[in-house]
């Protein structure tokens, strides 16, 4: 039997409803076709996030590796065709997959060793932009999610999104980052994005310091990639920094990743507006230090 954190049985009701409890209730049969199919062994206790279930296994010629369960949708489908195209170079590297159900058989990092335990928080947001360095050299294979499919539904979504926010400063920020996408949307990029590049996404390896996991892929410009290691231990002091930091070592173009980086707010914002909830106040900073602080 497997162990099912009630964690993740509680954010798959909560964010996928009753697909997710069926996704909940199936586990222990999918698990058990996978460690069959794939003749693994379980050697660990689970792993979770908000999507997934992570076994630690080892396969029948004695390698370590992690079987991820998780929900087929547009998000995760894209995963196993993203870890295809790095091979291993700046991210987890793929050793099976079965397209139906999206498992994953994964190499084993060492989840007792995130970057998100290092201390200095300069030092994290270096290893995340030497990272998207890698990953978002290579260009995205045909039929990637676009970020300007992305992008222009946002700027749909936004006049509808402001009527419902009451503070007139927070709508003006609100207005000022959909006015910076229109800038760029007609010129989204084509690079392969990780998305959530944040800095519980990354994990120490024996093969390399430091490695990306559970990517939600994109085609785009990597500008669109910067502000989770922005955000990560929000520090309002330390925006500019990390910002002219991930910028420099991936040799952006600043008004260009500064419009991108206020398309990943505005896109945080309208989630939570979408979900009920006031935005966030440390979204609101990021744009206000961003607008402020860089030229136009």
């Amino acid at each position: 039997m497997i162990e099912i954190p009630e964690e993740l049985a509680a954010s798959q009701a909560l964010y996928n409803g009753e697909q997710g409890r069926a996704f909940i209730a199936g586990l222990p049969e999918l698990a058990a076709c996978f460690l069959d199919r794939w003749e693994l062994r379980i050697d660990g206790p689970s792993m979770y996030g908000v999507c997934a279930l992570v076994l630690p296994v080892v396969r029948a010629d004695g390698t370590r590796a992690a079987l991820k369960l998780q929900l087929l949708d547009d998000e995760s489908e894209g995963e196993p065709v993203a870890l295809r195209v790095w091979d291993g170079e700046g991210a987890v590297r793929l050793l099976d997959h079965d397209p139906e159900t999206c498992a994953l058989l994964l190499e084993r990092l060492d989840p007792a060793r995130m970057l998100s335990h290092v201390p200095d928080s300069r030092e994290a947001v270096l290893v995340i932009a030497r990272l998207l360095g890698r990953l978002t050299s290579v260009p995205a294979p045909e039929g990637m999610r676009g970020l300007g499919d992305i992008a222009r539904a946002m700027l749909e979504q936004t006049p509808w999104a402001l009527r419902r926010v009451p503070a007139p400063e927070a709508r003006r920020l609100l207005s000022d980052c959909a006015a910076a996408v229109r800038e760029v949307v007609d010129e989204p990029g084509d690079r392969l994005l990780h998305w959530d590049l944040h800095f519980e996404n990354v994990l120490a390896s024996d093969r390399a310091p430091w490695l990306a996991i559970d990517p939600k892929p994109l085609a785009g410009d990597p500008g669109f990639d910067l502000l989770p290691a922005i955000d990560n231990r929000f520090d309002a002091d330390e925006v500019r920094w990390r910002f002219d930091a991930m910028t420099d070592v991936l040799g952006l173009e600043r008004a260009r990743a500064r419009a991108w980086t206020l398309a990943r707010v505005l896109q945080n914002c309208l989630w939570e507006i979408e979900d009920g909830r006031p935005v966030e106040d440390e979204q609101l900073e990021i744009a206000r230090r961003l607008r402020a602080s860089l030229p136009a």
